[in-house]
C-alpha cells in the first residue's frame, strides 16, 4: 500500500499546499480590491498587451517618483478622484509614507499578470522588502478620456511567503 506524502515544513508537498493556500489569499484580495473600486467605463473584458504595458509604465513611473521623493510627479499619476481626495502632492506623499511604506522600501518589484474584474482593471505588483517579506500591491487603474491610464487606488496585500 502506498503511503500519502508527509507534509513536513520544507517538503515538496508542504510547499505546494502552502503555495496554493497563499495563491487563494492573493486571488481573494485581488477580487476584494477590484470590487471596492469603481469600474472604468468602456473597459473591455481583456486589454491588449500594449495597454497592459502602458498601465505598468504608469505604475513603475509613479513608484520611481515616490522612491525619489518627487511628490508632485507621483501625484500626477493619480486619477482625478485620488487627486481630489488628497488635494495636493504633500498630503499625498504623507499618506504614502504612513500607509504604503512597502512601495518605498521594496528592494525588488515584479509585475504579475493583470486582470479586468467586473470592469475594474487590476495590476498586481509583487514587492520584496530587505527582510525578504513579500507583499502584493494591487493597483486599480482608470482610463482617462484622452486614453491615458491613471492610478485610482492601491491596496497592499500581506503575504506569509518569504523570498530567499
Amino acid at each position: 500500500m502506498r503511503r500519502a506524502p508527509t507534509l513536513t515544513p520544507g517538503s515538496r508537498p508542504h510547499r505546494v499546499v502552502g503555495w496554493l493556500a497563499k495563491l487563494g489569499l492573493l486571488v481573494a484580495a485581488t477580487v476584494a480590491a477590484a470590487l471596492a473600486a469603481e469600474p472604468t467605463p468602456g473597459t473591455e473584458a481583456a486589454l491588449s498587451a500594449a495597454q497592459w504595458k502602458s498601465i505598468q509604465r504608469v505604475v513603475s513611473q509613479q513608484r520611481t517618483a515616490l522612491v525619489a521623493g518627487d511628490g508632485k510627479k507621483a501625484f500626477g499619476y493619480a486619477s482625478p478622484g485620488i487627486q481630489a481626495q488628497f488635494g495636493d502632492a504633500a498630503t499625498f506623499m504623507t499618506m504614502v509614507r504612513t500607509g504604503y511604506a512597502p512601495l518605498l522600501t521594496a528592494r525588488y518589484t515584479e509585475f504579475l499578470e493583470g486582470a479586468v474584474i467586473d470592469g475594474v482593471v487590476v495590476q498586481p505588483l509583487r514587492l520584496i522588502d530587505a527582510d525578504n517579506t513579500v507583499r502584493v500591491a494591487l493597483y486599480t487603474m482608470e482610463r482617462q478620456k484622452n486614453g491615458t491610464w491613471r492610478i485610482s487606488g492601491c491596496r497592499i496585500a500581506p503575504s506569509t511567503v518569504q523570498a530567499i
